[in-house]
């Protein structure tokens, strides 16, 4: 009996195929460490300058963001460590750096200040299980191609979203810059107690004087691209040490602790989990737009291509592990990823450098800003979150389209009255409704000719058009769903009625119609049954191939027979024209008269 082989082959063709499957799924699944297999010796010097550049400023502002969040300061570098190191690995983006966030910091705050009452380690695993809950629903959202879901929020719900977070994240911030802290943690109360003590004069000077001097650096060294928070942080740390200010009952930073800390799974209470879950998801809408953006404007000026799921999941799985390191949720930083652009990174390895060396920082050098005064810290995050104000792109937005701009106060005096978790959750709903709404009562026109233009115009706006007798053009500028379908009927019925003669022929004008759903089918077959009743003969013109589709999988397209479809509109008007002439040279003919004029 022969022996037949039955191992599997290895000739150097199903290796090649085998080494192309694996990269590929690389690539899918770990496009940083995809790049990072094609890394170029010529790279090394540029990714190794652009993550000390990186990690000069990061050290500062990570540490400000986490005060701003009601955490203990070193849990700022935590949250820069680890997600650097896992995007480096997961992330698309060839030089996209994350960490803490100004805004995402106002969203923690209001998860972790009510419930850890003041007990750091409870704050810490609070702020965790965010993380958690944030890298879950965005690696989720990313492997079911969800990536689009950013685009739902208009630009002035996102204006005024933004707004809001800037006013919340400056009432939280401006106690510690004059030199006090206040207990209450809404904005407005906080505001209001911010106001009252500032009255009744508690505000520290030196605090305050120092605030504004960092604030001043910034604002002066950020116009010339120089590192302006690192210069100024630094000049505050070291008058700190210089002029001994916490002998002058200033409070500082203080040594923070050495090393890393062992990855913990964060304990949360039972009854905490609701508010730490919307808290997660409302970081996970923010961190990802916010992300998404950056990601597109960066890949765009580096002539490649970002996708949006790849980032969703790359983002989501930062997030997931930060929150077991005792991180808190992170996105694409704004403020470090120009920094790692101006010092020209080439890959993520400038974000693992910049991991690596925080990390030697916190182990050789702990106390290195320890006198650095707290106001300074709070200085920081004003002077970051000034940038989240978009004042003139309000304005723009109220000369462009007023109601727009009340759309765009509402979410902003939602997110500051009832704060940033229920604020982002009414930007969503009013994303949600205006849309609808567009779709729900979309525009729509009875068509006529106008002399001198061509094509089918609104007779609203031309009240010189010609409309042909029994002939109605009737555009819709929207798709055919649930919420609209039967506003159509009674337009078009309407429409009907209106028409200065009896009507023959209805005409839809259906290139704007990109879908039809299950219930808009039905209304159109209850319009053609109360169209015939009354003589007249429902058509569409420039419908499209998909839209026919459907009509045809819901028994429509039988019952309108294939007559009733015309490529464009000016067949369909010359295909009525053609009937009426052949009916009147009918009528002619039978009364014993000549055959009409051919021009119709």
């Amino acid at each position: 009996m022969k022996h037949v082989d039955s191992s599997p082959s290895f000739s150097p063709s199903g290796m090649a195929q085998a080494a192309a499957g694996a990269g590929s799924g690389l690539r899918r699944w770990m496009p940083g460490l995809h790049r990072m297999l094609g890394y170029r010796a010529s790279w090394l010097r540029h990714d190794l300058a652009a993550g000390l550049a990186v990690a000069a400023v990061t050290v500062p502002v990570s540490i400000a963001y986490a005060v701003a969040a009601g955490l203990p300061a070193v849990y700022g570098l935590y949250a820069t460590i680890t997600p650097s190191l896992v995007y480096a690995l997961l992330g698309p983006s060839r030089i996209l750096m994350v960490g803490p966030n100004s805004a995402l910091a106002a969203i923690i705050l209001a998860v972790v200040a009510p419930m850890s009452h003041g007990d750091p380690a409870h704050a810490v695993a609070l702020a965790g299980m965010m993380a958690v809950v944030t890298g879950m629903i965005c690696a989720a959202a990313g492997l079911a191609r969800l990536g689009f879901i950013t685009e739902l929020l208009s630009k002035p719900i996102r204006v005024g979203f933004m707004n809001g977070i800037a006013v919340i994240v400056l009432a939280s911030q401006l106690p510690a810059l004059f030199g006090f802290s206040v207990s209450p943690h809404k904005p407005l109360p906080q505001l209001w107690a911010f106001c009252v003590a500032l009255w009744r004069g508690g505000t520290n000077g030196l605090a305050l004087f120092v605030g504004l001097c960092v604030l001043g650096v910034i604002a002066l060294l950020r116009k010339r691209n120089i590192p302006a928070v690192l210069v100024a942080v630094a000049a505050a740390a070291a008058a700190g040490a210089l002029f001994d200010l916490p002998g002058h009952g200033l409070s500082v930073l203080g040594a923070l602790p050495r090393g890393l800390p062992w990855p913990v799974i964060p304990d949360v209470a039972w009854d905490e989990l609701g508010a730490v879950l919307m808290g997660g998801m409302a970081a996970a809408v923010f961190a990802f737009s916010s992300t998404s953006v950056l990601s597109r404007s960066y890949a765009a000026r580096l002539g490649e291509r970002v996708d949006p799921n790849a980032e969703m999941v790359g983002l989501g799985m930062a997030n997931f592990v930060t929150g077991f390191f005792q991180g808190f949720p992170v996105c694409a930083s704004t403020s470090r990823t120009p920094v790692a652009e101006a010092a020209g990174a080439r890959t993520q390895l400038a974000g693992i450098v910049s991991a690596l060396a925080v990390f030697l920082m916190l182990l050789l050098a702990p106390g290195l800003l320890a006198s650095l005064p707290t106001s300074a810290l709070a200085a920081v995050v004003i002077a970051s979150v000034a940038g989240l104000i978009e004042v003139s792109a309000l304005r723009h937005i109220y000369q462009m389209q007023r109601w727009e701009f009340w759309l765009s106060m509402v979410c902003f005096g939602g997110v500051v009255v009832l704060g940033p978790i229920p604020g982002i959750g009414l930007a969503i709903a009013v994303a949600v409704v205006e849309f609808l709404w567009d779709a729900w009562r979309p525009h729509y026109a009875v068509l006529g000719r106008v002399s001198g233009m061509k094509g089918y115009h609104d007779v609203l706006r031309y009240p010189q058009a010609r409309l042909l007798p029994g002939l109605v053009l009737f555009r819709w500028d929207a798709p055919l769903f649930f919420a609209n379908a039967e506003w159509f009927h009674s337009l078009v019925s309407e429409a009907v009625k209106k028409a200065p003669g009896p009507v023959r022929w209805l005409v839809v004008a259906a290139e704007p119609v990109t879908n039809v759903d299950v219930t808009a089918a039905d209304m159109l077959a209850e319009l053609d049954k109360a169209l015939r009743q009354q003589g007249v003969k429902l058509h569409f013109a420039e419908m499209k191939d998909p839209v026919k589709d459907k009509l045809k999988r819901f028994g429509l397209f039988s019952r309108f027979g294939e007559q009733a479809f015309f490529p464009t509109l000016g067949q369909a008007v010359s295909s009525y024209r053609r009937l009426m002439r052949e009916e009147e040279n009918s009528r002619r003919l039978a009364a014993g008269e000549g055959p009409a004029d051919a021009a119709g």
